[in-house]
C-alpha cells in the first residue's frame, strides 16, 4: 500500500511540475506578445513601463521554473527521504539561492520602474533588495553552522 501511495504521490508531484513549467511559458510567451504588440500598434510612452512589467513577469516565470525543475528533481527522480545533514543542506541551499536571485533580480526591475515613475517609490525595491541580501547572508550562516553539524557525524 505504501509503494502505491508513493507512486501516487510522485505522479503528482511531477504533474504539478508539468503545470507550473506550461504556467510559466504561457506567462513568457504573453509577455513577448505584449511587447510585440505594444511596439506595433500602441503609443511609444507606454514602452518602457510595459517593458519592465514584461521582465518583472519573465523573472518570476524563470523562477517557476527553477522551481518546477525542484520538484521534478528531488520528488520524482530522487528517494524523498532527507538521510542525512548534507543532502538536506544542498536542499535548504537550492530553495534559498532561488528564491534569493528571483527576489533581488525583482527588486532591480522596480528600482528601474520607480525611477521612471516615482522616486518615492524606491522604499519597496529597496526593501526587496535588502531581504535578498540577509537571506544570502542567512543561508551562509546556515552553511557554516550546519558543516559542524555534518563534521561531528
Amino acid at each position: 500500500m505504501e509503494n502505491i501511495s508513493n507512486k501516487f504521490l510522485t505522479a503528482i508531484h511531477f504533474l504539478a511540475a508539468l503545470i507550473l513549467i506550461l504556467i510559466a511559458l504561457v506567462t513568457i510567451g504573453w509577455s513577448v506578445y505584449e511587447i510585440f504588440s505594444n511596439l506595433m500598434f500602441e503609443s511609444k510612452e507606454a514602452f518602457i513601463p510595459l517593458i519592465l512589467q514584461s521582465v518583472g513577469a519573465i523573472i518570476i516565470a524563470a523562477a517557476i521554473i527553477d522551481v518546477a525543475q525542484y520538484m521534478i528533481e528531488e520528488e520524482v527522480f530522487q528517494d524523498k527521504e532527507l538521510r542525512d545533514p548534507k543532502e538536506a543542506r544542498k536542499t535548504v541551499t537550492k530553495i534559498i539561492v532561488i528564491i534569493s536571485i528571483a527576489v533581488s533580480i525583482e527588486g532591480l526591475v522596480y528600482i528601474f520602474k520607480a525611477g521612471t515613475e516615482n522616486l518615492e517609490l524606491l522604499l519597496y525595491p529597496a526593501a526587496l533588495i535588502f531581504v535578498s541580501s540577509i537571506s544570502i547572508v542567512a543561508l551562509g550562516i546556515y552553511q557554516k553552522l550546519s558543516l559542524s553539524v555534518e563534521g561531528d557525524k
